[in-house]
């Protein structure tokens, strides 16, 4: 078993672009819920808005790369406006409801055959990243980032895209440590109370949903800039689940916790796809074959994070005082 591969591998998940974009997208999770309290079960959907926006602006109407990341947000907004409209005076389960049936409309929309023109179908789209490759700086080669070697495309995609987890974790804390952010944090814990105060508990609600969507749409961005392509398949439930699992595991009322968590998920997955396939190779391990191997570490992950809600509900950085609310 070639343990440094392995760990190369995991070291590269640190820092790679999609763990950025699952970090954003928790984020936007922690947002809703952590802060808010707001059950949102469709972040899948705010991220396949967001790249299918993109993708469509870029090759249906060539917009240049600043004007689709201008529709996608758009689109981002949009969305939370229908599924915020006729939920939010609701009770949270609603909420829940409407977003994840939401996504999986926005997925089989984008599936039809008759929008294969613009949306490409169960194809999905490719070659639309190269505006954003344009405006890199670096020049052609190869970088080394420690054990890693990465080309220059690579490293830009690396550079924006943490860059952008920084800057919206930045804003986040910015805005919970805010008067608005100390509004939501009542509302999470009793809006009745809130309102009881004279304060719009339903505008708190719709821009708290509107603004972790903005988030989870930055997420999708990145999350199909870096390969240059966008597919249905990428959008399903099993996503919004897999951002939670991040959530979850870092913290869900933190900054730094779903950034931490959505690491470890992806370092905890490449770890044990690793070993569990050089086991099954070596000979070590004879009842299951790759395939399974790559299967059975999403149920240890399942189990650990079962073990964690367990022992841990409040996450690797969470306060468990704040879990109380009602």
């Amino acid at each position: 078993m070639d343990f440094s591969s392995i760990l190369t591998n995991a070291a590269w998940e640190i820092i790679n672009p999609n763990t950025a974009a699952y970090a954003l997208a928790a984020l936007g999770l922690a947002l809703h819920f952590g802060f808010s309290g707001l059950l949102n079960f469709g972040q899948a959907g705010f991220m396949a808005v967001g790249a299918y926006a993109f993708a469509v602006s870029v090759l249906t109407f060539d917009a240049p790369l600043w004007a689709a990341v201008l529709v996608s947000l758009a689109a981002s907004l949009g969305l939370a406006l229908v599924l915020g409209l006729p939920t939010l005076r609701l009770r949270a389960d609603y909420l829940a409801i409407v977003t994840i049936a939401a996504a999986e409309i926005i997925r089989y929309v984008v599936t039809t055959n008759q929008l294969t023109e613009y949306t490409g179908a169960a194809n999905g789209l490719a070659a639309f990243e190269r505006g954003f490759y344009a405006l890199s700086p670096i020049p052609p080669g190869q970088y080394a980032i420690g054990p890693l070697v990465v080309g220059a495309n690579q490293l830009w995609a690396i550079i924006v895209a943490w860059a952008l987890v920084v800057l919206t974790g930045a804003v986040l804390a910015l805005l919970v440590r805010s008067p608005w952010g100390r509004v939501l944090k009542g509302i999470r814990e009793d809006e009745d109370a809130v309102r009881s105060l004279g304060k719009n508990v339903y505008l708190y609600k719709m821009q708290a949903l509107m603004i972790g969507g903005l988030m989870g749409t930055l997420g999708g961005l990145v999350f199909v800039l870096g390969t240059g392509s966008v597919q249905p398949a990428r959008f399903g439930t099993e996503l919004t689940f897999f951002l939670w699992t991040c959530l979850l595991l870092g913290g869900m009322t933190t900054i730094i916790g779903p950034v931490v968590g959505a690491m470890l998920f992806w370092i905890v997955l490449s770890l044990t796809q690793g070993i569990l396939v050089g086991l099954v190779e070596s000979g070590t391990v004879t009842i299951i074959s790759t395939v399974q191997a790559g299967q059975l570490r999403y149920i240890m992950v399942g189990v650990a994070l079962m073990l964690l809600m367990i022992f841990r509900p409040q996450g690797i950085f969470g306060n468990r005082k704040e879990l109380v609310f009602s």
